[in-house]
């Protein structure tokens, strides 16, 4: 891993600062006055919530979703309070070997939103699916006394991350993942395996509430309010494991629902939110029910079947993403809101699962050029019109 010294700096001013400023005011024609004082965070505010954004770590000049990206930086300044790694402190950055440990890129992240007077959220002490293991994780001999070792692994880790962060980090993705979609079981690992599912998931938040006693501790989820069957186990599945903690009063703070929200097909919006919007609202009924909060941690919108045509796809975005927006922030529970990207040019979805025209995706507030989109204006317009919650402030 090629990983520099901390990063330059960089300055605002000059034209790149005009050109962003010209672009943000073009954005007016809603609620949300891109070029006045107000920004995403200052209409989350309002109703007493936040909003902030995954961010990565670059080499100064490097054209990435980085702060080390002055136009990117000038974004995160303006619209978020909250930041989140998008891959920094995930093992394969992290833990080059069992015994070893590497956190500059993330020290450069956390020391980057100190500056700015934003708060972080560490994402995440265990991503559950071997695919995302590092390599010497997926083989790793655990020996004659497999659930020792793994328990010393875990919690070696989660009190390393820990003790060096201390009150930096107000909130963690503890678990990431642990469902799996098809079943609904707790997927099956050789770390799990080691140890039983229910008991790694018991060993990581007590660890994490001992070395963190200030921190959210969130059980984070791929999960969006579409509708098909494997949605419908996946949600079976979480409401179990969520049960499952409070029985055994396992310290979860909350429900992390990544928000990943997917346009499946075209047609009119308020159509496809009609199959969508009863059985989700249940779902989170339920997990409100049994005292858990609610956080959005990686909101943005797959519009792979949405139409080519940059207008109408836009449009359609910011419908799909508005009517979704509108239900979460219906539950006091829901404090904070995190998108996964502010610009198109660097969504991970494009990727991920690209587009059969070839197109970029749109599914983050500005494009390519750093333009504020119409789904800019629908986030804002959703804060604007939620609910002022005095639990949520």
């Amino acid at each position: 891993m090629d990983i520099a010294s901390k990063p330059t700096q960089f300055s605002r001013r000059g034209a790149l600062a005009a050109g962003l400023s010209a672009a943000l005011i073009a954005s007016t024609d809603s609620a949300v006055a891109a070029g006045s004082s107000a920004s995403l965070d200052a209409f989350a505010k309002k109703s007493g919530r936040r909003f902030g954004s995954a961010v990565s770590w670059s080499k100064p000049g490097a054209d990435r979703g980085s702060f080390a990206n002055p136009a990117y930086a000038t974004i995160l300044e303006r619209d978020c309070s909250l930041l989140v790694p998008e891959n920094e402190l995930k093992w394969q950055w992290t833990r080059p070997g069992p015994t070893t440990f590497d956190f500059q890129q993330f020290d450069a992240i956390v020391e980057y939103a100190t500056k700015q007077g934003m708060a972080v959220r560490g994402h995440t002490l265990f991503w559950t699916p071997t695919k995302w293991y590092p390599k010497w994780l997926e083989t790793f001999d655990f020996g004659p006394q497999p659930k020792a070792a793994a328990e010393a692994l875990l919690v070696s880790h989660v009190r390393t991350v820990c003790s060096r962060y201390g009150k930096r980090i107000y909130s963690y993705d503890v678990v990431n993942e642990a469902v799996e979609p098809g079943t609904g079981e707790i997927r099956d690992t050789n770390v799990t395996r080691a140890i039983g599912g229910e008991a790694f998931l018991d060993l990581m938040f007590h660890t994490a509430r001992a070395e963190a006693p200030h921190a959210q501790l969130v059980y984070n989820d791929y999960m969006s309010w579409e509708r098909n069957s494997e949605d419908e186990t996946h949600m079976r599945g979480v409401l179990k494991l969520l049960e499952g903690f409070r029985k055994r009063g396992t310290p979860v703070d909350a429900l992390g629902i990544q928000s990943h929200i997917r346009l499946l097909k075209q047609g009119p919006v308020a159509d496809i939110v009609k199959e969508s919007e009863g059985p989700w609202r249940r779902f989170v009924d339920e997990v409100v029910g049994m005292g858990y909060k609610l956080v959005i941690t990686e909101f943005d919108v797959n519009d792979r079947m949405a139409p080519t045509d940059i207008t109408q796809r836009d449009r359609m975005v910011a419908d799909y993403a508005k009517a979704y927006l509108d239900l979460m922030l219906s539950y006091s529970q829901l404090r904070d809101i995190l998108a996964w990207g502010m610009v198109d040019r660097y969504s991970w979805l494009n990727g991920f699962d690209p587009r059969a025209d070839k197109t970029m995706k749109r599914g983050t507030p500005y494009d390519a050029n750093f333009r504020p989109k119409p789904l800019y204006d629908a986030i804002g317009n959703a804060f604007a019109s939620a609910p002022v919650h005095a639990s949520a402030v």
